[in-house]
């Protein structure tokens, strides 16, 4: 099973301040054939326009993992968290039995933030959080697997048996991922253009599939891919 996501077919919004793009049902966005891909919940596009921001707003019983696509994210929690999370970083909540947060773009330039939530495998967990520098060299050419479970060789470990990869390659290049014990993969294209899985998909476009992915990319393309389990 392949299911192609053009751009065009995910929720949208122009708040003036925020230009979100919604994956999943979320917010004014419904769509009772995209509720979630397993665990995965939500997965939000965010353009945040220079000085404004999400105020402090609460969350619990959620995975949140936060990628800085393009900008700087200044980041305040209840827990006392204060911190600038930059391009190619990731920032991570285990939201838990309730945590409150603020999300700012302090800057002169448009930020772009990928945000997911992830059911975690239990409620009432103690809330955490943390955040990761991402070499973008580290990523060249290559998947690495930024999130998984605490079992698992994910840079960030989260609770819950899902992994979260990304990746960026140039041209032509050829790449495989196997969905091995996990029942979906969904592929988000963050920039670029490729062939995957004989579907041809370009920025912003997304795909579901519960096959292995075959990628060959046409020009050069960034990934993020969400491995996870039916509910």
């Amino acid at each position: 099973m392949n299911k192609l996501y053009k751009d065009s077919s995910h929720g949208k919004n122009d708040f003036g301040w925020l230009k979100p793009r919604y994956h999943f049902s979320f917010a004014n966005y419904y769509n009772k054939t995209k509720m979630n891909v397993g665990t995965l919940r939500v997965l939000n596009d965010d353009l945040i326009s220079p000085n404004t921001g999400f105020e402090e707003h609460p969350h619990n019983d959620m995975e949140i993992i936060t990628y800085v696509i393009d900008g700087v994210l200044t980041h305040k929690d209840s827990m006392g968290n204060e911190r600038e999370v930059k391009s190619g970083s990731f920032q991570y909540m285990s939201a838990g039995t309730g945590i409150k947060h603020s999300e700012f773009n302090k800057n002169e330039k448009e930020l772009r933030v990928m945000q997911l939530w992830i059911y975690p495998d239990k409620v009432g967990y103690t809330p955490n959080y943390g955040d990761y520098d991402l070499d973008k060299e580290s990523q060249k050419n290559k998947f690495v697997k930024i999130v998984s479970s605490p079992n698992n060789d994910g840079l960030i470990k989260i609770n819950q048996d899902a992994n979260i990869f990304v990746g960026e390659f140039d041209a032509d290049k050829k790449i495989e991922l196997l969905i091995k014990n996990y029942d979906n993969f969904y592929l988000v294209m963050i920039d670029g253009n490729a062939m995957i899985n004989n579907f041809e998909l370009k920025t912003r476009d997304a795909l579901e599939t519960n096959e292995n992915i075959e990628i060959v990319t046409i020009k050069k393309s960034h990934f993020l891919i969400v491995q996870t389990n039916n509910i």
